[in-house]
C-alpha cells in the first residue's frame, strides 16, 4: 500500500507539483520575469483515483517562488505539501507532510518572430519522509526543452523533458517528458488553456505510461494577479483519474 501511494504521489508530482508552469499548465512556457522581478505561485489540487477497489484522494499544494536573476534567466523555488488519503474495502490510512524542495533555473536562450526557445534544468532535496510516501529519499536532477511560439491571441507550448529519478523506493530512474499545451486570449484579462502529455511510469514493473488532458481557465485580475482553475483527466490506468486544480499568482 505504501509503495502505492509513493508511486502515484510521484507520478502525480512530477507532471504537476512543481514544474513551475504557468498553472494550471503543466507544460512550461518560455518566458522569464525579467531582471528583478518576483513572481509568487499559491496552487493546490485535488486527485482521485480508482484503481481496482483502492481509491486514494491525493491533495497537493505548492508554494513556488521565481526571481528574475537576468532578462533571460530566471531562479525558482518550491515546497509542496501533500496530503494522501488511501481507501479500499477493508483498510484506510493517510499521510501528510512537506515533499521534497524543487529548485530549478530557466535559461531563455533565443526570441525572435514570437518563438522563444528555452532550457530548464532542476534539482529536488529530500526534505519530504519517503517512509511515509512524501520524498522521493535522494536529490533528483532533471532537464527540460522549452519551445514558445506566440500567435496573437494565441500561444503554443511544448517540453520535452529528462529527469534522473534517483530514488531509494526502487523505482525507475530515468523518466522522460512530452507534452503539449495551448492558450488563447478570448476576452481581455480571461484566457482559455489546454494541456495534454506523457511521462514515463515511475513504476519500473508497468509498461503502461501516465497520460493526461487537462483544460481550464486564467483570470487576470489585475495586471499582476491571476486566479486559475483547471481539471485534469487521466488517459490511461497509472495517471489519477480526475484532478480539480486552482491557484492564484502574484508578481511584483
Amino acid at each position: 500500500m505504501l509503495k502505492q501511494t509513493c508511486l502515484t504521489f510521484f507520478a502525480c508530482l512530477i507532471m504537476t507539483g512543481t514544474a513551475f508552469a504557468a498553472h494550471p499548465l503543466i507544460t512550461d512556457d518560455a518566458g522569464t520575469q525579467g531582471k528583478g522581478k518576483w513572481q509568487l505561485e499559491l496552487n493546490a489540487q485535488y486527485g482521485r483515483d480508482d484503481n481496482k477497489g483502492i481509491v486514494q484522494h491525493t491533495t497537493p499544494s505548492v508554494c513556488a517562488l521565481t526571481y528574475g536573476l537576468t532578462d533571460p534567466i530566471d531562479i525558482a523555488l518550491g515546497v509542496p505539501y501533500i496530503y494522501t488519503d488511501t481507501d479500499n474495502s477493508k483498510t484506510s490510512s493517510s499521510n501528510k507532510g512537506f515533499g521534497d524542495l524543487c529548485l530549478s533555473v530557466k535559461w531563455r536562450f533565443f526570441e525572435q518572430d514570437g518563438w522563444s526557445l528555452a532550457v530548464r534544468p532542476g534539482l529536488t532535496f529530500p526534505i519530504g519522509d519517503e517512509d511515509h510516501g512524501l520524498g522521493n529519499g535522494r536529490v533528483t536532477e532533471s532537464l527540460f526543452f522549452i519551445t514558445t511560439k506566440e500567435l496573437k491571441p494565441w500561444a503554443f507550448h511544448a517540453n520535452l523533458g529528462y529527469i534522473r529519478n534517483d530514488n531509494s523506493l526502487d523505482q525507475r530512474t530515468d523518466l522522460y517528458h512530452v507534452s503539449v499545451a495551448a492558450q488563447v486570449e478570448v476576452v481581455k484579462d480571461l484566457k482559455l488553456v489546454a494541456n495534454t502529455g506523457i511521462q514515463q511510469n515511475t513504476d519500473k514493473h508497468s509498461n503502461t505510461d501516465p497520460a493526461f488532458l487537462l483544460g481550464g481557465v486564467i483570470y487576470s485580475i489585475y495586471e499582476n494577479f491571476d486566479v486559475d482553475l483547471g481539471y485534469k483527466y487521466g488517459l490511461t490506468t497509472p495517471e489519477v483519474d480526475h484532478t480539480i486544480l486552482a491557484g492564484l499568482t502574484l508578481r511584483f
